[in-house]
């Protein structure tokens, strides 16, 4: 699959600094990956389709532009260093409570020069920050997900100005129905044509 393809579709007026930054994601993550397990090795033959542009999906969906964003469960540091790429004028914190996880993605955004993210090494239960969105792949059930972060958005905003934005596989429609919020849910399938996104979903919740 050619995913210089499908970014460039699906989003056709990058500037050349963040192209060249997509392009040494994989160099730069295959070398951390032979330290520290970020991303499965049989899986990273696959890195840019199922890992950026599975993450960059996100922003073809919602304008992050001037946004604060919170990257819970970031792991590897995906979705939000790919969208942190695509949305220079955001900031993004990314969460995780893997101390070591934390350290590759912060020398990971350096090595990147992405000035616009802060990774922070602390379970988000325990945080007491504000922002616009948190993002979030596949972290755990959505209703948990839902209790974790719903005091750390300001709903307030609304619609396409505030929310949770999840990246989830397989049924969960069941999982909706606990969660008292305003819900869409696209399916990603429709816009990257790979078998690996026929049930991948993302779904945002507002006010």
């Amino acid at each position: 699959m050619d995913w210089r393809r499908d970014i460039d579709r699906l989003f056709p007026d990058l500037e050349d600094e963040q192209w060249k930054r997509l392009e040494r994601l994989q160099s730069i993550y295959e070398e951390w990956n032979q330290r520290l397990n970020l991303i499965s090795r049989k899986d990273f033959e696959h890195f840019m389709v199922r890992h950026v542009l599975h993450s960059l999906s996100i922003g073809y969906h919602m304008d992050l532009s001037n946004a604060q964003i919170l990257d819970v469960g970031a792991g590897g540091g995906f979705p939000g260093i790919p969208l942190a790429i695509l949305f220079p004028s955001a900031d993004f914190i990314m969460m995780d409570s893997i101390r070591k996880k934390v350290l590759a993605m912060d020398a990971i955004k350096d090595e990147l020069g992405l000035g616009n993210v802060q990774c922070i090494h602390r379970r988000v239960e325990e945080s007491e920050v504000n922002v616009d969105f948190v993002t979030g792949r596949a972290v755990t059930a959505l209703p948990r997900f839902y209790q974790w972060v719903s005091n750390r958005v300001r709903w307030e905003r609304g619609e396409g100005k505030s929310g949770i934005l999840y990246l989830k596989g397989g049924d969960f429609y069941e999982e909706l129905g606990s969660i008292p919020k305003k819900q869409k849910v696209w399916s990603i399938s429709e816009i990257i044509a790979d078998p690996f996104f026929e049930t991948k979903k993302l779904i945002y919740l507002y006010e």
